[in-house]
């Protein structure tokens, strides 16, 4: 089967959960610290929250980072034996927490526990100088939770208990803008149950399913369903491994995460030459596309805007569908572990996922899992 494009009905013509955009992405790492300088550095996040000890909380450090109307908070255990550095042990650095932006937190709750939804959060109401915040959450795949905030009544830099963090490295911005999708890697023949997941218990349709077919190499391959909640602000395509002759990069990461997570990050920018530049200069590793590559890639997605000698030089990918074309690069593991990586994207009318360059990408992977001995 080709890749098609289905639009999955609601039983109901009102959106029941209602989500504004992504309120802040929570990584669980071994060092936030360090973590925090590494994403200020190569990444050009700024520095805008932190709590722990100085703010009165005793078993975790949280710093918390803002680019565009992207939030990355970063926290560490303080002690052994907690769920923070379990989680870590288990897996590595990775994404515990993809917090969603709602107007009534509560509500959220309510109506994804009651359509089947395991809870991770009851509904919490916190306040300090700058107002009050309501947070409630529920588990997906793996130990990944949702966690829905509403900030609706609050002024500070982060949440209540956060105070701001001013130090003086920082940094320029590198033109990062928000997170246009997050992937979720989950286990053999699981990807049927999170889409319906998705679909039953938080309202969101299916834009787009790829098959065995569509994503595939002479080795490996993989399928994959993107889900999207009702005004199209939140995309989280769902991976599984497919039989191949060789170990995919699904399996790869499901046996060095310990299970189902958040394989990468997918974040915009307006202009991906010049942000690519900017991070490679700064350290950011990204896949090696062959130059083979761009000698037919014209022919297939025509004309564009952008020079081709600069994206040839820089490794960024181009597809077309129906509504105009994208820009696509891809960075190594961020992580010890090969898990988590980046996307770096730039849309110029088009609302699919890059599936002409599927090939060329997973190729790229597969030299990576070659030098790692994993393929």
């Amino acid at each position: 089967m080709l890749a098609t494009t289905e639009k999955v009905l609601s039983t109901s013509t009102v959106d029941f959960l209602p989500i504004n955009g992504t309120d802040y992405v929570e990584l669980y790492v071994g060092n936030c610290k360090q973590a925090a300088h590494y994403y200020q550095t190569a990444f050009g996040f700024q520095p805008l929250a932190y709590a722990g000890l100085e703010t009165g909380v005793r078993d975790r450090e949280t710093y918390v980072l803002q680019q565009g109307k992207i939030r990355l908070a970063l926290t560490s255990p303080l002690k052994g034996g907690t769920e923070i550095s379990r989680h870590i042990d288990l897996h590595g650095d990775g994404v515990k927490v993809i917090a969603l932006w709602v107007d009534d937190a509560v509500a959220a709750f309510y109506e994804t526990v009651q359509r089947g939804a395991k809870p991770y959060m009851e509904p919490l109401t916190e306040e300090d100088e700058f107002g009050k915040v309501t947070r409630s959450g529920i588990y997906t795949y793996g130990e990944t939770v949702h966690i829905f905030v509403d900030r609706s009544q609050y002024r500070g830099p982060f949440l209540p208990g956060f105070r701001p963090w001013n130090p003086r490295y920082r940094p320029a911005e590198v033109g990062l803008k928000y997170i246009d999708h997050m992937v979720g890697n989950v286990g053999w023949n699981e990807m049927n149950r999170w889409a319906d997941f998705y679909a039953r218990v938080m309202g969101f349709t299916q834009l787009i399913s790829f098959d065995d077919k569509d994503i595939s190499t002479e080795y490996t391959a993989l399928m994959s369903k993107v889900m999207s909640n009702g005004n199209g602000r939140i995309k989280f395509p769902i991976n599984e491994p497919a039989e191949g002759k060789k170990k995919s990069q699904v399996e790869e990461f499901l046996d060095f995460y310990g299970g189902p997570g958040v394989q990468h990050i997918a974040v915009a920018t307006d202009n991906i030459i010049q942000t690519v530049t900017q991070l490679r200069d700064r350290g950011v590793e990204f896949l090696h596309i062959p130059p083979t590559y761009y000698e037919t890639v014209l022919e297939r997605v025509g004309q564009i805007d952008e020079d081709l000698a600069p994206l040839k030089e820089l490794g960024i990918l181009v597809d077309r569908d129906e509504e105009g074309y994208l820009l696509q690069i891809f960075t190594r593991p961020v992580e010890p572990r090969p898990t988590m990586f980046f996307e770096i994207i730039q849309r110029k009318g088009a609302k699919s996922f890059g599936k002409g360059n599927f090939k060329a990408l997973f190729e790229a992977i597969e030299r990576e899992q070659m030098l790692r001995g994993t393929l």
